[in-house]
């Protein structure tokens, strides 16, 4: 399994981080990292992650931001921190475990075995043989903004906001995470419009090329979400901005520079070599 660490951002999470569920992932020989990013925490979640550390700190770092700033943010500053050490993969993952860890090591064998792919997506698609456990309202919701999504995009993607991704470390991912969002509550969707501004700016290939969406054996809803009902309200606000930012024609990202062609066509030499 190649070198891999992944974001857990954290706010606010001393009684719902499953630690033991961490714990015991690492203790079956996985060799993955964890970045643990407080992301300006009011209660005891600083101790409850430094104890983390202290049981294995091979395995567990801590990155603490000094004030809230959001779980965009929070995921960004954690990847940044992530692609300085030497790793071919880095990811993010959310800290309740919704999708349980035991999914990592699929998502890097696709990735392993694609040397294409930039990016692999959690898919919460509900099938017989798995257990994907959303409650009916979130659902429906989920699948009418999933829908507005992917056609701003103008790529069919299924779940653009499901909490665990990973990413290839290439010139171009870096580029993703390089300023900041300007979106909170779906950056997921803003990491995608950018990988697609990116490479057509570059003369590149869809995204639907290096893109690769995985069903997801398991996953559910855990009690205590920051997600409500309303915050769908603000996606749709939130869709229209990144519409405007990144994929209409007078779209302003990235500023002041493309994404070099040569730069890209090199990384992508050398996967495929």
């Amino acid at each position: 399994m190649p070198p891999c660490i992944v974001v857990i951002p954290c706010y606010n999470e001393a009684d719902r981080l499953p630690v033991d569920a961490f714990a015991g992932f690492n203790a079956r020989g996985h060799s993955v990292r964890f970045l643990m990013v407080d992301d300006g925490s009011t209660d005891a979640t600083q101790s409850v992650l430094q104890s983390l550390h202290r049981r294995d700190p091979q395995r567990f770092s801590v990155l603490r931001l000094p004030q809230n700033s959001g779980k965009a943010e929070a995921v960004r500053r954690g990847i940044l921190s992530a692609m300085a050490e030497p790793v071919e993969t880095v990811g993010f993952w959310d800290a309740d475990l919704a999708t349980p860890l035991e999914a990592i090591p699929e998502f890097l064998d696709t990735m392993q075995q694609n040397p294409q792919l930039q990016l692999v997506i959690g898919a919460r698609v509900k099938l017989l043989g798995r257990h994907v456990e959303r409650r009916p309202l979130r659902h429906y919701l989920g699948r009418v903004f999933a829908t507005a999504a992917s056609l701003a995009l103008r790529l069919p993607v299924y779940d653009t906001q499901c909490g665990a991704k990973m990413f290839r470390v290439t010139q171009q991912t870096r580029r993703l995470f390089a300023t900041p969002f300007c979106t909170n509550w779906i950056f997921d969707v803003e990491l995608l419009a950018r990988l697609v501004r990116l490479r057509k700016a570059a003369g590149l290939a869809s995204p639907e090329q290096c893109v690769y969406e995985l069903p997801l054996t398991q996953w559910r809803d855990v009690a205590g979400s920051k997600v409500r009902p309303r915050d769908f309200v603000k996606s749709f606000f939130e869709l229209l901005r990144i519409y405007r930012r990144y994929l209409s024609r007078r779209a302003v990202w990235p500023p002041g520079e493309g994404l070099e062609l040569t730069e890209v066509l090199a990384d992508e030499s050398r996967r495929a070599a």
